[in-house]
């Protein structure tokens, strides 16, 4: 049987920056981030995000300079807290995302940003 932990506050604020495609500042195992959030679902019965960071800090220190290595799966009840990014930071993300495959992050998908060449954006 698995265990459903509540996603917390930070869901709330992550959907709405994911569905207008917009960056968010957030701390995460005491280290601050700037990630542009593409889904948001279920793993193993808690509640999962997968970002794109753009900035911040990282646990080896810095971001990787390959830009399809920047993806990060973050537990959404570990976020201590969100808010919106600074108003100079735009939308990113690598040409290496998949919304129907996010990186084995996610058994059950909620929600996710869909590629603009396609007809739907959000999901």
């Amino acid at each position: 049987m698995i265990t459903v932990i509540a996603p917390g506050p930070a869901w709330g604020t992550l959907e709405a920056a994911l569905r207008e495609r917009r960056p968010v500042r957030l701390s995460y195992h005491g280290r601050l981030r700037t990630v542009c959030p593409h889904a948001l679902g279920w793993k193993n019965g808690k509640a999962m995000l997968l970002a794109y960071q753009i900035g911040g800090q990282t646990s080896t220190g810095s971001l990787p300079a390959d830009p399809r290595q920047r993806w990060r799966n973050l537990f959404v009840h570990e976020i201590d807290h969100v808010d919106a990014a600074d108003p100079s930071s735009t939308w990113e993300t690598a040409d290496n995302y998949n919304p129907a495959h996010p990186f084995n992050a996610i058994d059950h998908l909620s929600i996710a940003v869909v590629p603009s060449d396609s007809p739907a954006r959000v999901r």
